[in-house]
C-alpha cells in the first residue's frame, strides 16, 4: 500500500492557483462536442476524471485537439455523435457517467456504458427511470438500478413531463437537462422530492445558456425548454478555478493562521461552493474576497467557532468544513448530507471513522454528522481514504494540528486534483528567508541552516546566474527581456546540497564567476525575468520546509516566511572574506578593487527600482562582520527554532 507521510504543520499562509473545475469542464467538453462550431477550451481541469471524458468524446468520433497547456479545440457534432456503436469505460467519473449515458440514450446508436467496481454501486435508477419515461431504450446489464447500462436505437417522446427524483443525485437532473435540446421538442421535467445540491444545477443551466440553449424554471420544481433549440459554440470559454479544491486551502489559513489566497475563483463564480467561505466566516474566520480570489485568515481572538449548519447546498466543500471541526470550540453538526452516502465511497461512513482516528467522537446518521473535538489531536494516524479524492485532501488538513499524519493511497487526488500535495506544501511548509548584500555569507550560513535541519534549499542569486548562464549559452543578449524572461520560465535547475545543476550538468563553479555575476545583476533587474522565476521560486517550498537564499525572498516570494533573516557586514569584512575565497582558488585578488567593487554594487543594489537590498520590516538583523560562519548558522539556527514551533 502506498502512502505519504505528512510531518507536523502549524501554519498555512501563501498564494495557490486553483485547478479548473472538474464540474465545469466535464460539462463544458459534452456541450462543445454536441454543439455546432469549434470551440475553444481553456483552463481545462487536467484529471482522471477529464480524461475520461475526453476519451469517451475521442471514441466517439469528436475531434479535439490540444492547443496549448489545459487547452483544447473541439469541434462539435451539431448534436450527432459520429460514432453509432461504442463500449465506453468511463472509471469512477460521474459527471462523465451520468450525462453521457443521458445523451446517448437519445443518440440513436448502440453503446454500453460501464465503471470501476464502486461506479457499479452508484445509483442510476432515476436517471434510467426519467429517460424510460420518453422512450429511450435502457437495460441494467447487472443489477437494477445501477451501472453497466446497454442503450438501443429508439423514439423519444416528449408530449407530456418527465418526473424525476431530485433527492439522491442533482446529476441526473443534470444530464437530462443537458440531453434533451437533441431531440428538438419541447420538454418539461418536474421534480418529484426535494432537489438537493441547487447550485450544481445553477452551473448547468448557466453554461447550457453559454451554448445557446435557454431553459426556463419554476422554483426547484419545474424545468422548460422550449423547442427548436440547438447548441452552438461560444466560441472561446474558460474554465473557473475549482471551488471545491479551494475549500482546503481556505480551510487550512483559517486553521492555520493564513492569510491563504485562492485565485481563479471569488464572488464573480458560477460554483455553489464558493458559499463555504461564508461558512468558514460564521466560524470567526477572517475572509476577504475579490471578483476572482479569496483569502482565508484565522479568527483574530481564539479558536474557530462551533457550528450547526444544513450544508445540502455544498456537499462536496462540506466535508472540508468536517474536519475542520477539529479545530472548532465545541462540538460540529452538517445535517442534510445524505448525497454523502453514494459519492465515491460513503462519505458519512468514512469521515466518522476517519475522524475518530485523530481522536475526534463523532456521531453520524442517514443524514447528519456530528463532531466533537478533542483537546489534542491524535499523531501518526494512518488515514484511509477509500479511493476518494476528497477524503485524502480533506484529512490532509489534521496535520495543522501539529501531529504527523499518515495518507494512505494518496495518488486517488488523481480524479481533480493530481498535484494537491505538492500545493498543500506550497502554503504549509515552513520558510526560512535570509537576504543580505554581496558577500555577507548567506548562501553559504543558508546552505548550512538546510543541510542541519534536512529542509531544502533555493538559492534565487544562482537562479538568476542560472538565466544569464542559460541565456549566453542560448546567444540571447541580457537586455532582451522578453527572451530572457522566456529562458527563466523554463529554466531546468536543480540544487543538490551545495551543487547546482542546469540541464543536469553542474554549472556550481561556472555559475559563480565575475562575468555570470555581471549578468545575474541585469538579468535580475528586468521586471519580466523576476515575474517568470515567482512562480517557480514558490514551487521550492516542499516539506519539511524551505530554506530560501536572495534578495527579495522575505518581501516578495515568501511574505509570509516563518523566519527571516538579513545578514550583513562591513564593507571591509566582505572584501577581505572575497579576497580570501579567491585566493583559495588560485585566483589573482587585491583588496582594494573588490572593495570598491563591493561599494559599487551595494549602491545599485539599493538604489535599483526592481527588488533593491533593503532589510524588511520584520526580518532579525544579524551582523557577521565578526563572526565565523558557524557562529552565524547557530544564530539562524536559534532564531529559526524560535520561530517556527
Amino acid at each position: 500500500m502506498s502512502f505519504l507521510d505528512l510531518p507536523p504543520l502549524h501554519r498555512a499562509a501563501g498564494l495557490i492557483r486553483l485547478p479548473g473545475s472538474k464540474s465545469i469542464s466535464n460539462r463544458t467538453l459534452l456541450l462543445a462536442a454536441l454543439a455546432a462550431g469549434d470551440t475553444e477550451i481553456h483552463d481545462l481541469l487536467d484529471s482522471d476524471d477529464t480524461r475520461v471524458m475526453l476519451a469517451s468524446l475521442r471514441q466517439l468520433g469528436i475531434d479535439i485537439a490540444p492547443i496549448g497547456p489545459d487547452s483544447y479545440r473541439v469541434k462539435g457534432a451539431g448534436g450527432v455523435f459520429p460514432v453509432k456503436e461504442a463500449s465506453l469505460f468511463l472509471g469512477n467519473a460521474g459527471t462523465a457517467f451520468r450525462p453521457l449515458t443521458a445523451a446517448l440514450a437519445l443518440a440513436g446508436g448502440r453503446y454500453t456504458l460501464s465503471g470501476v467496481p464502486r461506479m457499479h454501486e452508484r445509483p442510476i435508477g432515476d436517471l434510467v427511470d426519467g429517460l424510460r419515461q420518453i422512450g429511450a431504450a435502457v437495460d441494467y446489464l447487472e443489477n437494477p438500478g445501477y451501472p453497466p447500462l446497454t442503450l438501443q436505437p429508439a423514439a423519444i417522446r416528449l408530449d407530456r413531463p418527465i418526473r424525476v427524483r431530485g433527492d439522491v443525485s442533482s446529476q441526473f437532473l443534470t444530464a437530462l437537462l443537458m440531453a434533451l435540446p437533441l431531440s428538438g421538442q419541447a420538454a418539461v421535467i418536474e421534480m418529484s422530492t426535494e432537489l438537493i445540491s441547487k447550485p450544481y444545477i445553477e452551473i448547468t443551466l448557466n453554461l447550457m445558456a453559454r451554448f445557446g440553449v435557454k431553459v426556463e424554471r419554476q422554483g426547484w420544481e419545474r424545468f422548460s425548454i422550449s423547442a427548436g433549440q440547438r447548441y452552438r459554440s461560444p466560441g472561446t470559454i474558460h474554465v473557473e478555478g475549482d471551488a471545491s479544491s479551494a475549500s482546503y486551502f481556505l480551510a487550512a489559513g483559517a486553521i492555520g493562521g493564513g492569510p491563504v489566497r485562492v485565485e481563479g475563483v471569488g464572488r464573480d463564480s458560477i460554483q455553489g461552493d464558493v458559499a463555504f467561505a461564508a461558512a468558514l466566516e460564521a466560524m470567526g474566520a477572517r475572509i476577504e474576497m475579490g471578483a476572482n480570489w479569496m483569502e482565508a485568515r484565522s479568527p483574530a481572538h481564539g479558536k474557530l467557532k462551533a457550528f450547526d449548519l444544513d450544508l445540502n447546498h455544498i456537499p462536496d466543500a462540506a466535508m472540508t468544513l468536517a474536519v475542520a471541526a477539529l479545530f472548532a470550540d465545541g462540538p460540529c453538526t452538517l445535517r442534510n448530507i445524505a448525497s454523502w452516502r453514494v459519492k465515491e465511497t460513503d462519505r458519512i461512513a468514512a469521515m466518522a471513522a476517519e475522524l475518530r482516528k485523530v481522536g475526534a467522537t463523532v456521531e453520524e446518521d442517514a443524514d447528519f454528522i456530528r463532531v466533537v473535538p478533542p483537546a489534542s489531536l491524535t499523531p501518526s494516524a494512518s488515514i484511509a481514504t477509500y479511493d476518494d479524492h476528497r477524503m485524502a485532501m480533506c484529512l490532509s488538513l489534521a496535520a495543522l494540528g501539529g501531529v504527523p499524519v499518515r495518507i494512505l493511497e494518496p495518488e486517488c487526488v488523481a480524479k481533480t486534483f493530481p498535484d494537491y500535495f505538492e500545493r498543500y506544501a506550497e502554503v504549509t511548509a515552513p520558510v526560512i528567508a535570509i537576504d543580505g548584500p554581496s558577500a555577507s555569507g548567506k548562501g553559504t550560513v543558508a546552505a548550512r541552516v538546510a543541510t542541519t535541519l534536512g529542509y531544502h534549499m533555493l538559492d534565487s542569486g544562482a537562479l538568476y546566474r542560472l538565466t544569464a548562464l542559460a541565456a549566453r549559452k542560448a546567444g540571447v543578449a541580457w537586455e532582451d527581456e522578453a527572451a530572457v524572461a522566456a529562458i527563466a520560465a523554463a529554466l531546468p535547475a536543480e540544487f543538490e546540497g551545495e551543487r547546482i545543476l542546469l540541464s543536469g550538468e553542474e554549472v556550481s563553479e561556472a555559475i559563480r564567476s565575475e562575468e555570470m555575476g555581471d549578468g545575474a545583476s541585469k538579468v535580475a533587474a528586468l521586471p519580466a525575468v523576476r515575474a517568470a522565476l515567482l512562480a517557480r521560486q514558490r514551487a521550492y517550498r516542499r516539506w519539511p520546509g524551505l530554506v530560501a537564499d536572495g534578495r527579495d525572498m522575505g518581501s516578495v516570494v515568501f511574505p509570509w516566511a516563518e523566519c527571516k533573516v538579513f545578514l550583513t557586514a562591513s564593507a571591509e569584512a566582505r572584501a577581505e572574506r572575497r579576497h580570501k575565497q579567491l585566493i583559495a582558488k588560485g585566483v589573482p585578488a587585491k583588496i582594494t578593487p573588490l572593495l570598491q567593487d563591493l561599494r559599487e554594487r551595494d549602491a545599485r543594489d539599493t538604489a535599483r527600482s526592481v527588488a533593491p537590498l533593503q532589510k524588511c520590516a520584520e526580518a532579525e538583523l544579524l551582523d557577521t562582520s565578526n563572526l565565523s560562519i558557524e557562529q552565524a548558522v547557530a544564530a539562524v539556527l536559534g532564531c529559526a527554532r524560535e520561530r517556527i514551533h
